[in-house]
């Protein structure tokens, strides 16, 4: 399970982007990269960092590590059609991303607590893997013994003004969600050059 301790807003400075997955903030008070010369550095970024950042932030904003995150590559460039596409598609239908995409947490982190602690189930059974593969058609719920907790019943209150694609449908009497369709790329929530991912691991796998 990928775990950060740090400072999730240094993370977010240093690829110039507000990774949503990663934290709640709406913007970045300072749209620098972090350290002394951060504010003062202009020069053009090289081929290869602007590969790497692009990496960098779908790792992070999923949260997972880079072995797995290799991993959805080599899966993404056997199947059918872009690898790139492939890839953010893979990466938005992680139970984790799906249980944040419902409003059912803050961050993914977040969903990734609730997921591991066992508050989630999928088509009736309770399942603990964060990186659970979840396919159109099946629902997401939060277990019947958790319904009642109090920090479930106030991430539910929040749920309501969230925003949710239209992939995804959510009834909040029941506290469950479904994946209608697979995921689509334009709903990412923020900015990615997937085929630049691609471009970074293409010698490296």
């Amino acid at each position: 399970m990928a775990r950060f301790r740090g400072p999730r807003l240094k993370r977010c400075r240093a690829v110039g982007t507000v990774l949503p997955g990663l934290t709640s903030v709406a913007t970045l008070d300072r749209p620098y990269p972090p350290g002394v010369h951060g504010a003062n550095r202009r020069n053009k970024p090289s081929d290869y960092k602007v590969r790497l950042q692009e990496k960098q932030k779908a790792r992070w904003h999923f949260g997972v590590l880079e072995k797995q995150f290799q991993a959805y590559v080599r899966r993404a460039s056997r199947m059918k059609g872009s690898t790139g596409l492939n890839l953010v598609l893979l990466l938005e239908s992680r139970l984790d991303n799906l249980v944040w995409r419902l409003g059912l947490a803050r961050t993914i982190p977040g969903a990734r607590q609730l997921v591991v602690h066992g508050h989630v189930q999928v088509d009736g059974h309770r399942v603990d893997r964060p990186s659970f593969h979840v396919s159109a058609g099946q629902v997401i719920a939060i277990r019947e013994k958790s319904k009642n907790k109090p920090f479930v019943q106030e991430l539910v209150a929040e749920a309501t003004t969230r925003v949710r694609p239209t992939w995804l449908e959510f009834d909040p009497a029941k506290l469950e969600g479904k994946l209608i369709t697979a995921p689509d790329r334009q709903d990412l929530p923020f900015e990615l050059n997937e085929n630049a991912i691609v471009e970074y691991y293409s010698q490296k796998l």
